[in-house]
């Protein structure tokens, strides 16, 4: 892929399904700071489009088109990926749903890594200089259980995959321990406590929010 100038934009990619909740509000204060760091910014929804995975074309890595980086799939995902192509930062976010993120954020993650993988033996990309990357998780679990229950090591193969990228730096940001529901008494969940939830949510949660912010600010300063 050529290095021609990338737009200086932000590209903030929700893996979640809900947009008023834990994921999207740390996405969009990520991006209020890209903002204030002079960045374009988008937020995508990943459960608006109508997309899949990778189908295992090998269009990708035909020897006219290895370089290109580019998708031969037209789908509701085709558009987001032009869009990456030409920006100078991405931050993902998605909740955890059995040990890991999301099923539209895998298969966003099967797309976009792919499409830039190379299969050469000294070079792991086709990309020359890519994306900073920002990764924001959110989860119910408390963070002292995540290296005992292998999240830790599902994190470290998600940094290695986005590695491929080339870009500046990588940064995630684990928030854990979050508020799941706004009236834990409709739902059947014991083994959570709805005022210690909420207690967390009111003293903790806006730590994260700060650096989510943070993080943006350090991806909206690439260009």
């Amino acid at each position: 892929m050529s290095g021609k100038a990338k737009s200086h934009r932000v590209v903030g990619i929700n893996g979640g399904p809900r947009k008023k909740w834990n994921t999207a509000l740390l996405l969009e204060e990520c991006l209020k700071g890209a903002a204030e760091a002079g960045a374009a910014t988008e937020l995508v929804h990943l459960y608006d489009l109508d997309y899949k995975g990778c189908v295992s074309c090998f269009h990708c890595k035909t020897r006219e088109h290895y370089l290109e980086g580019r998708c031969a799939r037209r789908d509701g995902l085709s558009p987001v990926l032009e869009l990456l192509e030409d920006s100078t930062a991405v931050v993902m976010g998605s909740p955890i749903y059995i040990s890991d993120v999301t099923g539209a954020l895998r298969s966003f993650l099967e797309r976009y890594v792919f499409i830039n993988l190379a299969y050469d033996l000294d070079s792991p990309s086709v990309i020359e200089a890519g994306p900073a990357v920002g990764l924001i998780y959110t989860m119910g679990v408390p963070e002292t259980v995540l290296e005992k229950w292998g999240y830790e090591a599902i994190f470290a193969t998600h940094r290695a995959s986005l590695k491929r990228l080339n870009g500046p730096f990588i940064e995630q940001i684990k928030c854990c321990d979050t508020l799941q529901f706004g009236d834990y008494s409709r739902y059947h969940a014991p083994m959570f406590d709805e005022e210690l939830k909420k207690k967390g949510r009111a003293e903790r949660f806006p730590g994260f929010l700060e650096k989510a912010r943070a993080l943006g600010a350090r991806l909206g300063s690439v260009k």
